[in-house]
Protein backbone atom coordinates (compact mmCIF):
# COMPACT_ATOMS: atom_id res chain seq x y z
CA UNK A 1 0.00 0.00 0.00
CA UNK A 2 1.20 3.48 -0.88
CA UNK A 3 0.94 5.88 2.05
CA UNK A 4 0.48 9.62 1.62
CA UNK A 5 2.21 12.06 3.99
CA UNK A 6 0.44 14.13 6.65
CA UNK A 7 1.10 17.33 4.69
CA UNK A 8 0.69 17.49 0.94
CA UNK A 9 0.60 20.97 -0.52
CA UNK A 10 2.15 22.57 -3.58
CA UNK A 11 5.59 22.62 -1.93
CA UNK A 12 5.61 18.89 -1.11
CA UNK A 13 3.93 17.66 -4.31
CA UNK A 14 7.00 17.11 -6.56
CA UNK A 15 8.87 15.05 -3.94
CA UNK A 16 5.71 13.09 -3.12
CA UNK A 17 5.11 12.26 -6.79
CA UNK A 18 8.67 10.93 -7.11
CA UNK A 19 8.35 8.89 -3.92
CA UNK A 20 5.02 7.36 -4.93
CA UNK A 21 6.20 6.60 -8.48
CA UNK A 22 9.21 4.76 -7.10
CA UNK A 23 7.02 2.85 -4.65
CA UNK A 24 4.59 1.95 -7.45
CA UNK A 25 7.36 0.46 -9.54
CA UNK A 26 8.47 -1.76 -6.65
CA UNK A 27 4.94 -2.64 -5.46
CA UNK A 28 4.05 -6.21 -6.44
CA UNK A 29 0.61 -7.20 -7.64
CA UNK A 30 -1.95 -5.95 -10.13
CA UNK A 31 -3.51 -3.27 -7.92
CA UNK A 32 -2.06 -0.14 -6.37
CA UNK A 33 -3.85 1.36 -3.37
CA UNK A 34 -2.98 4.75 -1.93
CA UNK A 35 -3.83 5.26 1.74
CA UNK A 36 -4.89 8.88 2.25
CA UNK A 37 -5.67 8.55 5.97
CA UNK A 38 -2.48 10.35 7.11
CA UNK A 39 -3.47 13.51 5.19
CA UNK A 40 -4.10 16.36 7.59
CA UNK A 41 -2.95 19.47 5.74
CA UNK A 42 -3.46 19.52 1.97
CA UNK A 43 -4.57 21.58 -0.98
CA UNK A 44 -5.58 20.77 -4.54
CA UNK A 45 -2.01 19.57 -5.14
CA UNK A 46 -2.99 16.39 -3.29
CA UNK A 47 -5.48 15.66 -6.08
CA UNK A 48 -2.80 16.29 -8.70
CA UNK A 49 -0.47 13.87 -6.91
CA UNK A 50 -3.16 11.18 -6.72
CA UNK A 51 -4.04 11.61 -10.39
CA UNK A 52 -0.37 11.42 -11.34
CA UNK A 53 -0.04 8.27 -9.25
CA UNK A 54 -3.10 6.83 -11.02
CA UNK A 55 -1.55 7.56 -14.43
CA UNK A 56 1.69 5.88 -13.37
CA UNK A 57 -0.17 2.82 -12.05
CA UNK A 58 -2.18 2.47 -15.25
CA UNK A 59 1.00 2.81 -17.32
CA UNK A 60 2.42 -0.09 -15.30
CA UNK A 61 -0.69 -2.16 -16.02
CA UNK A 62 -2.09 -1.85 -12.50
CA UNK A 63 -5.48 -0.73 -11.31
CA UNK A 64 -5.53 2.19 -8.88
CA UNK A 65 -7.70 3.03 -5.91
CA UNK A 66 -7.57 5.38 -2.95
CA UNK A 67 -8.40 4.27 0.58
CA UNK A 68 -9.50 6.59 3.38
CA UNK A 69 -9.92 9.75 1.29
CA UNK A 70 -10.65 12.59 3.74
CA UNK A 71 -14.15 14.07 3.25
CA UNK A 72 -12.76 17.52 2.42
CA UNK A 73 -10.51 16.06 -0.30
CA UNK A 74 -13.41 13.96 -1.62
CA UNK A 75 -15.49 17.16 -1.88
CA UNK A 76 -12.63 18.93 -3.66
CA UNK A 77 -12.38 16.03 -6.12
CA UNK A 78 -16.10 16.44 -6.80
CA UNK A 79 -15.70 20.16 -7.47
CA UNK A 80 -12.90 19.45 -9.95
CA UNK A 81 -14.86 16.60 -11.55
CA UNK A 82 -12.28 13.91 -10.84
CA UNK A 83 -13.97 12.01 -8.01
CA UNK A 84 -14.75 9.02 -10.24
CA UNK A 85 -11.03 8.67 -11.04
CA UNK A 86 -10.18 8.21 -7.38
CA UNK A 87 -12.22 5.09 -6.76
CA UNK A 88 -12.35 4.02 -3.12
CA UNK A 89 -10.47 0.79 -2.45
CA UNK A 90 -12.88 -2.13 -2.49
CA UNK A 91 -15.46 -0.31 -4.61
Amino acid sequence: MLVLPAQLTHDEAPACVRMLAQALRSEPGPQAVADASPLQQFDSSALAVLLDCRREALALGKSFAVANLPPRLRALAGVYGVAELLTPAGA
